[in-house]
């Protein structure tokens, strides 16, 4: 009660910024490792009944993780209003909770409605409270640090799926509980690490500034969204790409073990390491050479989207190509790298079109539709398997991406112009 008062008042200790990027930390480490356990040990849950798994087609497989990136994007807009509404405290112990406890019953499920159910619907809705407020309160404690702050945090993302990816294979391999075992695991410790945030972290009120009084309605938000075409082909983009996302961390490590005959924990380890640590150079050289720039040349953000999703269409297809796996990673890092391209500069090119006060719902509208998007992916990944082959599958993936850039390519050269000098003209 105490640190709460002293939060109430604006008198929190200069430590507590930085305690509460740690804490934040271990949230989205467990909420990024948690959703790379299912694409890790997807062939054990195929496996018929007597040898440990559920019997699952690829369809009904690729159904599951459907479920939950609909889910989650049905529930990201909310998520973000609610999270400019109400104690954000109290929203990330609602999400770490659930998707926890969504977790460690996916470990208990026997069968398909069960996985549906608890790792579709309970876990991808309590994935999607966490983002907006988290990022919300982080912003709130670190005004001249925020970059930082947010660098730190975003490296959870990295370190939790690398992670996932190796230790759930391993547990799954050999645990007696076999797949069962890391979505156990990974869920009780989040369940504790839920305690840790009710103890520790502040019940912060949420940030009050002036631009707060000027209340704008749902009608001119959409409005002002909807008059911007280069805004809502950056959306369509965004679609295509979390479409490729979702399906290529869904059944990589499928590919993996089916063509190479990997161990669950080289396959889950191999399918994210070489993408996201060359991502990560992506995104540092993209971001910097942009803001660099863009004050000479005001579609350097558009035109680095394009690039990144034009330029790693190719190596989507080559990956599924080569019958060697070190060529494999080859072209996975390079995917990675120009994905990193595209992601450094894709929320920038938005508020580059979108006006301050709409940013924070475009952003959320922008996330549910390509969410909803990506639903389909490990679904028709999971048909394309059964009818073609795996290969063929992601290999297919590369044509979303050519969309994506072709799709900002006319966003840029017809529409740009125009939405941006508007905003200038009215700044």
């Amino acid at each position: 009660m105490g640190q709460d008062r002293i939060a109430e008042n604006g008198q929190v200790p200069p430590s507590y910024k930085w305690q509460l990027v740690g804490l934040l930390y271990v949230a989205f480490f467990l909420n990024q490792g948690n959703r790379q356990i299912y694409s890790t040990v997807l062939t054990q849950i195929k496996a018929a009944a007597d040898a440990g798994g559920l019997g699952l087609s690829d369809v009904q497989a690729g159904m599951v993780a459907s479920v939950f990136t609909a889910c989650y994007g049905l529930c990201v807009p909310l998520a973000g209003f609610l999270g400019d509404r109400l104690r954000r405290k109290w929203q990330l112990l609602f999400s770490v909770l659930i998707f926890s406890i969504g977790t460690l019953l996916t470990g208990l499920s026997g069968g398909l409605v069960a996985l549906i159910l608890f790792y579709g619907v309970v876990f991808g809705v309590g994935e999607a409270f966490y983002y907006p407020p988290a990022t919300s309160l982080m912003s709130q404690f670190h005004e001249k640090s925020r970059a930082t702050a947010f660098s730190i945090h975003q490296t959870a993302l990295y370190v939790g799926i690398m992670f996932s990816g190796y230790f759930s294979g391993y547990l799954s391999r050999t645990s007696s509980m076999q797949w069962r075992a890391p979505f156990v695991l990974f869920g009780a410790v989040g369940i504790l690490w839920s305690l840790v945030l009710l103890i520790f972290m502040r019940d912060t009120p949420n940030q009050k500034t002036a631009g707060s009084a000027v209340r704008v309605t749902v009608r001119e938000t959409l409005s002002h969204i909807l008059s911007k075409r280069s805004a809502l082909l950056l959306a369509l983009a965004f679609g295509c790409m979390v479409y490729v996302d979702v399906g290529f961390k869904t059944w990589t490590p499928t590919f993996l073990i089916e063509k190479f005959g990997f161990t669950p924990e080289k396959a889950g380890f191999s399918a994210v390491f070489f993408h996201f640590v060359c991502a990560f150079f992506g995104v540092m050289a993209g971001g910097r050479l942009t803001d660099r720039l863009a004050a000479r040349r005001k579609t350097i953000r558009f035109e680095a989207n394009i690039l990144g999703l034009l330029l790693g269409a190719p190596f989507i297809y080559l990956m599924t190509r080569g019958s060697s796996e070190w060529f494999c990673f080859a072209m996975l890092g390079l995917f990675g790298f120009f994905r990193g391209i595209y992601d450094s500069n894709l929320f920038a090119s938005l508020f580059d079109v979108i006006k301050p006060q709409y940013r924070a719902t475009a952003t959320g509208l922008m996330l549910s539709f390509a969410f909803l998007v990506g639903s389909f992916s490990p679904t028709m990944l999971g048909y394309l398997k059964s009818r073609f082959g795996l290969s063929f599958g992601l290999a297919s993936l590369s044509l979303s991406y050519l969309l994506g850039g072709v799709i900002i390519l006319v966003a840029c050269a017809l529409f740009f112009k125009k939405d941006f000098e508007c905003e200038e003209a009215k700044a």
